[in-house]
């Protein structure tokens, strides 16, 4: 059993990874950019990974209406398309994206060192920082729901009643274009490293 300092220290943790998330990821993006020696055939297996993560990304931000904040906070609880899937399609996107460029930067020790970041930020701090909120604020819903869908991975296939629900393409436009010109912006840079 856990002590409550325990829990504590946890939760303050992960809000602080949650509000620094885009620091790491700059920081972590910067550290695979420098272990980058791309090749032709690595550059292609890496940014298809990038490709279906931010692909996996516009889906999951279209069904939610609010997502960007230096705090957790919902709305709604979204269980439909890429939520009826995985609990967390948002990171599991940046995973993707991230992934696919450690590959396309051909080096094992960045696709090392970007799993263990990935793992640490994401699974052990900010999804279970979310998921407390969210406990909270929706209680059985959010249980029945997580006890479904994986967290990152799917348990099951979901229906097709699961998958339909609102898509507000306005939101890609309104929050998702920052990632989307990160994404384009650190592919190129990648993609650069074949000449220096």
């Amino acid at each position: 059993m856990r002590k409550p300092s325990d829990v504590s220290v946890r939760a303050s943790l992960g809000a602080l990874a949650f509000r620094l998330r885009g620091g790491a990821w700059s920081l972590a993006y910067m550290v695979l950019l420098g272990l980058a020696r791309p090749t032709l055939p690595s550059l292609l297996a890496g940014l298809v990974l990038v490709f279906f993560g931010q692909m996996l990304r516009f889906w999951g931000v279209g069904c939610i209406v609010r997502y960007r904040g230096e705090k957790v906070g919902a709305e709604r609880l979204v269980t439909w398309g890429p939520f009826a899937f995985v609990r967390n399609p948002l990171y599991l996107g940046n995973g993707l994206i991230g992934l696919g460029w450690a590959l396309a930067g051909n080096t094992h020790v960045g696709v090392v060192f970007f799993l263990l970041l990935f793992s640490l930020l994401y699974i052990l701090l900010i999804i279970p920082h979310e998921e407390c909120f969210l406990e909270d604020r929706f209680g059985v819903a959010f249980a029945a729901y997580r006890a479904k869908t994986g967290m990152l991975l799917p348990k099951r296939i979901p229906s097709r009643e699961e998958l339909q629900g609102t898509f507000d393409v306005s939101v890609l436009w309104r929050s998702e274009r920052h990632s989307l010109y990160v994404t384009v912006l650190g592919s190129a840079l990648i993609l650069s490293r074949l000449w220096w």
